[in-house]
């Protein structure tokens, strides 16, 4: 606009110019004199007519509690949003962008928030095992120590280690039987019967694992008799099933230990375990994808069964050939299939049972593993198929 804008004498009734009055400038009054040239008015910019705003309510205060005042703003520089643009009312609301200097904000309460700085991208996170298994290495080379040093030196050390295993398996799981299901499984009589049952296994083998076997049972039954007859029935039957579960499966280990070789085929047979676990694991772990009992225990994959079968099968025909007199390295093949199979099915037993009680470990005793029990899972099933194949591959020895 130039200054010929401001020449003509307005009507009374025009709105849109500030103009000096007796009580000052008002909004919507036209200037006073013939000419708004007067010595004593300000020479100041043209405004832009615009309509008249409400005061508040509308749409454009946005509930703010205070009233907007109606005329244009005394900026130079154009706005965005809800601003004068061009001689024109734009009735959009403000844009927090519209300053950069964020001098001016159209809600206080509730701006529109400023774009982030990017950031960097989280750490892709590594998959975890679950425990600690430092503690858990650690343990594992301690009995593994413990193990051989008894198994080559002295076999009657072997078996009372065996047998001090099978009582602290047996009060882990009694305790949580009692404990979960209120089962109260007599542990006298079974841990007395179990490290019996492991001596008469090396001493008289079969047959002496049965006795004991069958003696233990029997002393169960006559030893819940002393208390009330509630729940008399549950607990022997529990009792019965720890007795044959824990002390006379690992009988059949004793009972290897008597062969002319029987340190190399408890080896065989701890290594073979121990490296279907390890294979289970580590192949599960890296490409595991389908779930092999996702009722039972949801950790276990099909592809980690295939690295038992692939780990067990390897060190089986190694074991075979190596360690086992007359043994052939495909009776290795066999052995490690089998023990892969017996192993899986132990650890999926026991983790049925855990499952039932509601626990994650039968015990606490070895950081980093659990329980004794939790080591005994997939050993305790194996034993048995282990001393029959040996059996029928290369005689009782």
């Amino acid at each position: 606009m130039n200054d010929s804008s401001w020449g003509a004498p307005p009507s009374a009734g025009q709105a849109g110019y500030w103009g000096p009055t007796e009580g000052g400038p008002v909004q919507g009054a036209a200037p006073a004199g013939p000419a708004y040239d007067a010595p004593e008015a300000q020479h100041t910019r043209p405004m832009p007519i615009v309509p008249d705003v409400p005061a508040y309510g509308g749409d454009q205060d946005n509930d703010r509690g205070a009233a907007r005042l109606g005329g244009p703003l005394f900026r130079d520089e154009t706005f965005q949003g809800d601003t004068f643009h061009n001689g024109a009312f734009r009735n959009d609301s403000f844009r927090s962008d519209a300053f950069p200097d964020d001098t001016f904000r159209a809600d206080t309460q509730n701006p529109e928030p400023m774009p982030d700085a990017p950031q960097p991208a989280p750490a892709p996170q590594k998959k975890s095992a679950g425990r600690d298994l430092s503690a858990a290495i650690g343990v594992g080379v301690g009995l593994g120590v413990l193990i051989i040093a008894s198994l080559f030196i002295y076999k009657a050390v072997f078996v009372g280690v065996v047998a001090v295993a099978v009582v602290v398996g047996l009060w882990e799981l009694t305790s949580r039987l009692q404990e979960r299901k209120a089962i109260k499984a007599p542990l006298v009589p079974l841990a007395v019967g179990g490290a019996a049952m492991v001596v008469a296994g090396y001493v008289r083998g079969a047959e002496g694992a049965w006795v004991a076997m069958a003696l233990t049972a029997l002393a169960v039954l006559v030893w819940r008799m002393t208390e009330p007859p509630e729940g008399y029935l549950k607990d022997v039957t529990a009792g019965v099933f720890a007795a044959f579960y824990v002390p006379f499966l690992a009988t059949f280990v004793a009972m290897m230990l008597t062969a002319a070789d029987g340190p190399w085929r408890v080896l065989t047979f701890l290594l073979l375990t121990v490296v279907s676990d390890t294979g289970a694991y580590a192949v599960g772990w890296r490409f595991g994808k389908h779930k092999l009992a996702p009722r039972i225990s949801p950790g276990k994959t099909r592809e980690g069964l295939l690295g038992a079968v692939l780990f067990a099968m390897v060190a089986g025909a190694l074991c075979m050939q190596f360690l086992i007199d007359d043994g052939s390295w495909w009776q290795g093949l066999l052995l490690g299939l089998a023990v892969a199979a017996s192993a899986t099915l132990g650890d999926l037993g026991e983790s049925m049972i855990k499952r039932d009680l509601g626990i994650k470990d039968m015990g606490t005793l070895l950081p980093g593993h659990g329980g004794i029990m939790d080591r005994l899972d997939s050993l305790l099933p194996t034993a048995p198929v282990v001393w029959l194949l040996l059996v029928i591959f290369v005689g009782s020895g």
